[in-house]
């Protein structure tokens, strides 16, 4: 499942299917700021060999939840990736093949915005597989909706199912009285699924509780199951589920 978009969704998206999957792994791409592994409190881990490849980072003892990114191959965690198209591309092609995964439910492909060549690699790597489809986040702005809109483009050309929209930052809840409040405009999220005629997955507000949790490396659905924004993850987190049993069937 490709997520275009932030981190933070990607880790709240995986979080909340833990509540509904079994086994599930994350692999984040974003070269120039690789956060996954820090929202997991597992920065520090090193990533291994094995006979038929890498070996992810597993973030529970059970090793029910498995990461891989580039931030694991760096030797220190503030070096940039100055990589050009090509080296890049053959990475990507290398989370694919070379990473011994294992049998997951669900493997969430968390990359940055736009469509850029690193975009069309992943797509074509994914491709023997059917990935189940894409996620696409944004922001209410007009300004967000627009890049959103490219990549409803994106998807369409290169033959990858959109399941839906997610709409981030929607309005900010107040941790002392639970009133949400629009910072940004409001809606831009679920106006852009009606036109491009795509199912609107959910509004995920700005919760301070959730922004901690993921600053901290903490389990924010486990932790924090009151907070505004824990229905909304685990809803989309269904839906997620609900398509792929929907395919399988």
């Amino acid at each position: 499942v490709p997520v275009w978009g932030p981190g933070p969704c990607s880790g709240g998206l995986s979080a909340g299917l833990c509540l509904v999957s079994r086994r599930w792994g994350s692999w984040t791409w974003i070269l120039c700021g690789p956060s996954i592994p820090r929202m997991f409190r597992v920065q520090d881990r090193d990533v291994h060999q094995c006979d038929s490849g890498w070996v992810p980072v597993f973030v529970d003892q059970e090793k029910s939840i498995s990461l891989m990114s580039i931030g694991f191959l760096l030797e220190k965690p503030d070096d940039a990736v100055v990589w050009r198209g090509p080296k890049k591309n053959a990475l990507i092609k290398q989370f694919v093949a070379d990473v011994a995964w294992g049998d997951l439910d669900f493997l969430i492909v968390d990359t940055p915005p736009g469509t850029s060549d690193e975009h069309i690699s992943t797509v074509e790597a994914l491709r023997p597989y059917k990935p189940l489809g894409a996620i696409l986040v944004t922001t209410p702005q007009e300004v967000a909706v627009g890049d959103v809109r490219r990549e409803l483009t994106f998807c369409k050309k290169t033959g990858l199912r959109v399941l839906g929209i997610v709409e981030n930052m929607s309005g900010f809840v107040c941790p002392h009285c639970s009133e949400c409040t629009n910072v940004f405009s409001k809606g831009g999220g679920e106006e852009l699924a009606k036109y491009a005629g795509v199912p609107f997955l959910g509004s995920v507000p700005l919760d301070p509780q959730l922004s901690q949790s993921l600053e901290e490396g903490r389990d924010f659905i486990q932790e924090f199951p009151k907070s505004s924004a824990f229905p909304t993850l685990v809803h989309i987190a269904q839906q997620v589920l609900d398509s792929a049993s929907q395919r399988s069937s």
